[in-house]
C-alpha cells in the first residue's frame, strides 16, 4: 500500500472493523466498546494482517478525546464544577495515592526498580476519561450529581497527571544522583512551581478572557447566518484551545478542551455548538478505542498471566474500594436513588442530540438545566 494513503487506510479500515465488531457486540448484549477495542487488536502490530499506522492512530484518537471533553464542558458551568470540588479534590488525590502504592507494591514483587514502580502505579491510578464519560452518557448520568462528581474527579486526576509527568524525570534524576547534592530537590520544587504556574495561568486566561471572547466569537459568527461557518468556528475553538493549552501551557488536550466547552456553556449557543460537534465526536471517539486496542498484545495473557490478574484486581477492586471509602467518609449518598438530575428522559432522542428549546422538545428536555 502506498505510504501516502496510510491516513485514509487507518481511518477507513479502523471505522469499518469497529462498525462490524461493534454491531456484533451490541447484538450479543455487550457494550459496543468491546467491539471497538477488538477492532484495534485486529489492526494492531501484534496480530497478522493489516497494521494501522501507529503514529497516526493515536493522533486521530486525541481529536476524539478533545471533542468529547469539549462536549462535556458544554454541559458544565464553573459553579457546578466548584460545587463538587470539595469531594473531587481529596477523593482523587487519595485514590491516586492508594492506587500508586498498590502499583509500587506489585512492582516490588516483580523485582522492578522504584522509579518503574512509581510510573506503573501512577498509570494504574488514572481512570480513562473517555471510557467513563461514554459510560455516563449511555446511562444519561453526565448531568446528574454523580456525573458532576465523576467529571470533577477526572479533572483533578488530569491536573495531578500534568504535574506528575513534569516532575517524574526530575524525580528520577534525583533518585539516581548523589544523596549529598541538594540540587536535585531544588529542581523538583522549581519544576513543581513552574508547572503549577502554567496551569494556573491557563485557567485564569480561560475563566477571565475566554469567558468573554469565546462566546462573543460564536455569537458574531451566528449572526452571519452561515451554518457551515458556525460549525467550523466551533471546531476551531475546541481544537484550537486544546492545542494551544498543550503547546503553550503544557496542559493536556483533554483539560484544555474541557475548559473551552465550560466557558462556552454560559452562552445560549452552547446546545447548538454541542449538536454541531456530535457526529465528529462520536466518529473520532471510536478511533480512540481502536487506538487503545492496537496497544494490546494478546500473548501477554500467557506470558505474564498472574501480573495481569494482579493489575486487574488493583484497578477493578483496589481503586473501587478506595473511592467507596472516600464517598462514605464524606457522607455522600451511595444508593441508586434519584438526585436533582438523575431522572432519565423518556425521550430517547436525548441520546443522539442535545435538547433543543422550543415547542417540539420533550417535557423532560424542557425541564433540564442548561447551564
Amino acid at each position: 500500500m502506498p505510504h501516502d494513503t496510510s491516513l485514509i487506510a487507518t481511518i477507513v479500515i479502523g471505522l469499518v472493523l469497529a462498525f462490524i465488531l461493534g454491531a456484533i457486540a451490541n447484538r450479543l448484549k455487550v457494550s459496543a466498546l468491546v467491539g471497538y477495542l477488538l477492532a484495534g487488536v485486529l489492526v494492531g502490530p501484534f496480530t497478522p494482517g493489516f497494521v494501522a499506522d501507529q503514529t497516526l492512530a493515536p493522533q486521530l484518537a486525541e481529536i476524539g478525546v478533545i471533542l468529547l471533553m469539549f462536549g462535556v464542558g458544554l454541559h458544565f458551568s464553573l459553579k457546578e464544577l466548584l460545587s463538587v470540588w470539595s469531594i473531587a479534590v481529596p477523593g482523587a488525590i487519595v485514590q491516586i495515592s492508594f492506587a500508586t502504592l498498590l502499583g509500587v507494591g506489585l512492582s516490588e514483587l516483580m523485582g522492578w526498580p522504584l522509579t518503574g514502580g512509581i510510573v506503573f502505579g501512577l498509570a494504574l491510578s488514572v481512570a480513562s476519561t473517555v471510557v467513563l464519560l461514554r459510560a455516563l452518557q449511555e446511562r444519561r448520568l453526565v448531568e446528574t450529581e454523580r456525573g458532576r462528581i465523576t467529571v470533577g474527579w477526572l479533572i483533578v486526576e488530569d491536573l495531578v497527571m500534568v504535574l506528575a509527568l513534569v516532575l517524574l524525570p526530575v524525580f528520577a534524576d534525583f533518585l539516581v544522583s548523589d544523596p549529598e547534592e541538594a540540587q536535585g530537590a531544588g529542581e523538583i520544587v522549581l519544576a513543581f512551581v513552574i508547572t503549577l504556574g502554567k496551569v494556573a495561568a491557563f485557567m485564569a486566561l480561560m475563566l477571565i478572557g475566554g469567558r468573554r471572547l469565546i462566546p462573543w466569537v460564536l455569537h458574531y459568527i451566528s449572526r452571519t447566518g452561515s451554518k457551515e461557518l458556525f460549525r467550523l468556528g466551533v471546531l476551531a475553538i475546541s481544537l484550537g484551545v486544546a492545542f494551544g493549552a498543550a503547546e503553550l501551557f503544557d496542559v493536556s488536550f483533554a483539560l484544555g478542551a474541557f475548559f473551552a466547552g465550560m466557558v462556552l456553556s454560559e452562552s445560549e449557543l452552547s446546545h447548538e455548538a454541542a449538536a454541531e460537534t456530535l457526529p465528529l465526536r462520536d466518529a473520532f471517539a471510536v478511533l480512540f478505542f481502536v487506538s487503545v486496542g492496537m496497544l494490546f498484545d494478546p500473548s501477554v495473557l500467557i506470558r505474564d498471566f498472574w501480573p495481569v490478574i494482579a493489575t486487574f484486581l488493583i484497578i477493578a477492586f483496589g481503586k473501587s474500594i478506595a473511592a467507596f471509602l472516600i464517598v462514605v467518609a464524606f457522607r455522600h449518598p451511595i444508593s441508586n436513588g434519584t438526585d436533582g438530575f438523575s431522572e432519565p428522559c423518556a425521550d430517547r432522542r436525548v441520546l443522539v442530540h442535545p435538547c433543543r428549546a422550543g415547542p417540539g422538545a420533550s417535557a423532560c428536555c424542557r425541564n433540564r438545566r442548561t447551564t
